[in-house]
């Protein structure tokens, strides 16, 4: 086994939620992703949608537990000392998939080797494993301290502050993305302002969303109080009185991840195209939104497939992106949005 050591570290990371385009639901997910040499590990497993057993709304003691169980401190809880690295973001049920790996000590060393996807007890390395992948060996110390820290509560264990106000003048338009929100598992207040809201409330939530019809005066009084309570928190400008848009928009605000470790990272819409940039391969969704003459919403899905790193140039339906339209790619993790420029 190579003697070449990896870095380890950790970050957090998000598991994009959204409105699909056949009206199905995909949950939000903030987890710890594991760096390794700089790199998420979760961008070398090809396109995968997933997060890490370090997933924030999991309760404290079972995320204690995940992390000792990293440590060694317990039993391997699949044969063959085998560990979950990564497992389904809806379920997390091993019978849908995940990806493990056998953890153990070398001396002083931390070493993971022989990563496979898994559906039942045991591993087809043979068949199903991620060859070329691994192993890493990983210094004791460095390994000890960023896992500890999640315990300390003093790294990137955090708790992302999944919960969104919402602050506008149309309240059937509110209680449908509330419930939208709600449903993918992204709490939502609504409400007209803020000047009343305790400090301590205002320091819950992740973002402050407004409508289209909130006035300057009222921005101002928001950004005010949240400033005055030292929570520094983004604001979202409704694009469109479009729930799968407005949706998008709040899951971009939400992602705490480091911008260099994102694989999706620019989005132009523009003269009837999309420019893309991806960092590493993966599977790019692309949907079109619009209002009509009546301002009635229209959606439509413009491009899904697989793109390579680099910018991508997607030619768009002239149908779809007719009038005032927006443009929503996402990833697994990640999600941009932008109206169409003329």
């Amino acid at each position: 086994m190579s003697g070449v050591h990896a870095t380890f570290g950790l970050a957090p990371a998000m598991r994009a939620g959204g409105v699909l385009a056949d009206g199905g639901y995909q949950l939000h997910r903030d987890f710890v992703d594991f760096i390794v040499d700089g790199r998420p590990l979760l961008f070398q497993l090809s396109d995968l949608d997933a997060v890490s057993p370090l997933a924030s709304d999991v309760p404290p003691a079972i995320f204690t537990a995940q992390v000792r169980s990293l440590l060694l401190e317990t039993d391997a809880p699949l044969p063959g000392g085998r560990y979950v690295v990564y497992g389904c973001p809806e379920c997390e049920d091993l019978a849908c998939g995940a990806v493990t790996a056998v953890i153990e000590r070398d001396g002083e060393d931390y070493v993971w080797r022989d990563f496979a996807w898994q559906t039942d007890e045991h591993a087809d390395l043979e068949l199903n494993g991620y060859h070329g992948i691994g192993p890493f060996r990983f210094r004791g110390r460095q390994y000890r301290a960023a896992l500890g820290a999640l315990v300390d509560g003093a790294g990137a264990s955090a708790a992302p502050r999944s919960r969104v106000l919402l602050i506008g003048a149309r309240v059937a338009l509110l209680a449908r993305l509330a419930a939208a929100l709600r449903t993918i598992g992204i709490g939502a207040d609504i409400t007209h302002d803020a000047t009343d809201v305790p400090a301590e409330e205002l320091h819950s939530y992740g973002a402050v969303a407004f409508g289209s019809a909130v006035g300057e005066p009222e921005r101002a009084a928001v950004r005010r109080a949240f400033e005055q309570a030292g929570a520094d928190v983004p604001h979202v400008e409704g694009l469109a009185p479009i729930v799968p848009l407005l949706v998008a928009q709040i899951e971009h605000a939400l992602d705490r991840s480091p911008v260099a470790q994102r694989r999706l990272t620019r989005l132009v819409a523009a003269d009837g195209e999309a420019g893309i940039e991806v960092t590493s391969p993966c599977r790019v969704r692309v949907m079109a939104y619009r209002l009509d003459r009546l301002s009635r919403p229209h959606a439509q899905e413009v491009f899904d497939g697989v793109l390579e790193p680099g910018r991508h140039r997607i030619a768009l339906d002239a149908k779809a992106v007719r009038g005032e339209s927006f443009v929503v790619a996402r990833t697994s993790g990640s999600v941009l949005v932008e109206a169409m420029a003329r």
